[in-house]
């Protein structure tokens, strides 16, 4: 099971760069990086980096790490046009690149940059009509597409991707989301618990079937918070406590039951964000002490 990154793009430009070479040289497998151009919350005139921008630096301050946006918003830009951002990316990165893509979900940064949102059966719509043209453009020669919500006359992909530049989708809708992934997408994240994840690969294994598609080809991955404790009475009083988001709590020997649970289950990949982590030091001592034990699950 990999071990992997997401590094909030509220940080500094600095401590971006900074976390993510040292994510690298410690031996972590991954960095994910969100899409986003305002808090989801809050403060909409905070901090955030475009994803893009940021993945292309993290690329050339590395050397061994994937690397993704988890998940770049689908109404933000054209396939076409994010296609060849991934692509010219994935040069920077040589090969190491993972598309992450997802349907929109933030509509305070569609509002506010005068982007369409559209209903939710719009940016489904136009969710798969943009993995079809992406995934014809990475095979080669030129694409034309006549959809309801893209046409493409001929559009090349020129250079092509280093890499296999595999798709993923990002989400956890068992009707739509989960058949696309089983339908387009190499690889495949959500939120989840134990629990859950266990319940959404059947599901995503179930539209597999339908479609004739191999569930072994595609690669799972799960998100969890990370909350490390010192005592069990402290991480009942947490679990008790609850929260909107999916969270690894626990003292160590917690925590290594829950790993054993992800792996167990058949999760690839494993995500950390730093949103429970602090800064600096604080969120260096945390990532070091998860990874020493999660070594066993590796």
């Amino acid at each position: 099971m990999r071990l992997s990154h997401w590094i909030g793009n509220g940080l500094t430009m600095a401590e971006i760069l900074r976390s993510g070479r040292r994510v690298e040289q410690t031996g972590w497998d991954g960095l994910w990086f969100a899409d986003h151009f305002l808090p989801a919350s809050g403060d909409p005139t905070g901090p955030i980096h475009e994803v893009w921008s940021t993945l292309a630096a993290l690329a050339q301050a590395t050397e061994r790490v994937r690397l993704g946006p988890l998940v770049c918003g689908n109404t933000y830009r054209n396939p076409a046009v994010l296609a060849k951002q991934a692509v010219t990316t994935d040069h920077i990165a040589n090969g190491r690149l993972v598309l992450g893509l997802g349907a929109g979900w933030q509509e305070n940064e569609h509002v506010a940059y005068d982007i369409a949102f559209g209903s939710f059966t719009d940016r489904f719509q136009k969710l798969e009509e943009a993995l079809q043209i992406i995934l014809e453009m990475v095979g080669g020669g030129t694409t034309s597409f006549a959809g309801t919500h893209y046409q493409m006359k001929e559009a090349p992909l020129s250079p092509a991707p280093v890499g296999k530049l595999p798709i993923l989708i990002g989400g956890g809708g068992e009707k739509k989301t989960l058949r696309m992934v089983a339908q387009y997408a190499q690889e495949w994240n959500v939120w989840a618990a134990p629990e859950l994840m266990a319940h959404k690969i059947g599901v995503l294994d179930a539209h597999c079937e339908r479609l004739g598609r191999d569930p072994a080809e595609i690669q799972r991955s799960a998100v969890a918070l990370l909350l490390l404790c010192e005592t069990e009475a402290e991480s009942a009083a947490l679990r008790e406590k609850g929260g909107s988001r999916p969270s690894l709590i626990g003292t160590a020997s917690e925590l290594q039951e829950q790993l054993s649970q992800y792996a167990e289950i058949g999760v690839d990949e494993l995500i950390i964000p730093d949103f429970t982590l602090g800064e600096g030091p604080q969120k260096d001592d945390l990532l070091d002490r998860f990874l020493e034990l999660a070594a066993p699950w590796r």
